[in-house]
């Protein structure tokens, strides 16, 4: 065999070899590297209501370290006056706290008033929640995606926690004699939260009402009687 076609074979054969010693390809998603040290978000200078992937940044000699403080989270939230739900939820995100731009890490506080205060069903679609109970007893649980959706739930205590995996919808219900607090840590500068029942009786303009009827089994009147409760007076 002549040296050229060698040598093409063996590097052939070593690519073949790299190849399947090379772990399966993973594809995996997450915020892009930060290019710069700190990128404190600059409300005042927003163009319009466009925006991608967070705020702009303010100018690095105008940013203080007042601009990487929050301390919302030190007071309870009031969950008992007009608050169907029983609790309340406190966020440190990029829109309260403008250090957090382009860092990826948020977190919030959520109230709960005692024996059925509840965090209704919903879903952070860009981020994973880690909860932390500080105070109370909760039952949790989230429900996976894959067909037929499981229901996964537990009662969680101070000092305990439990985490929601990215985009699954779940809940957290007071199930305690005291009022419960609990922090939780996302994975996102602002994580969005999309509270079932909301995003579908409460959305303008509204999901059809036989869209509705149809996927929940039932029939218009008793769709619009809920919706009802969802619309702004």
């Amino acid at each position: 065999m002549a040296p050229n076609k060698l040598t093409t074979v063996l590097l052939a054969a070593c690519a073949v070899l790299l190849a399947l010693a090379a772990p399966p390809l993973v594809v995996v998603a997450g915020d892009p590297d930060m290019l710069q040290d700190i990128c404190v978000a600059d409300y005042k200078s927003l163009q319009g209501p466009l925006r991608v992937n967070g705020f702009p940044c303010k100018r690095e000699a105008n940013v203080t370290a007042d601009d990487f403080f929050f301390g919302g989270l030190a007071k309870a939230a009031d969950v008992y006056t007009g608050n169907a739900a029983g609790s309340a939820v406190t966020a440190a995100d990029v829109e309260t706290l403008p250090g957090l731009n382009t860092l990826g890490v948020s977190m919030a506080r959520t109230d709960y008033a005692p024996w059925g205060g509840v965090n209704p069903p919903h879903a952070h679609p860009r981020a994973t929640e880690i909860l932390f109970v500080v105070e109370g007893t909760l039952e949790v649980g989230f429900v996976t995606a894959a067909a037929p959706s499981r229901l996964l739930t537990r009662t969680v205590s101070g000092g305990e926690v439990f985490v929601f995996p990215r985009g699954l919808v779940h809940f957290q219900r007071s199930v305690g004699p005291a009022p419960a607090v609990a922090v939780s840590a996302f994975n996102s500068q602002l994580p969005g939260t999309q509270a079932a029942a909301a995003a579908l009786f409460g959305a303008a303009p509204a999901v059809p009402t036989d869209v509705l009827a149809r996927a929940f089994r039932t029939d218009a009147g008793v769709v619009e009687s809920i919706r009802a409760k969802f619309t702004p007076k």
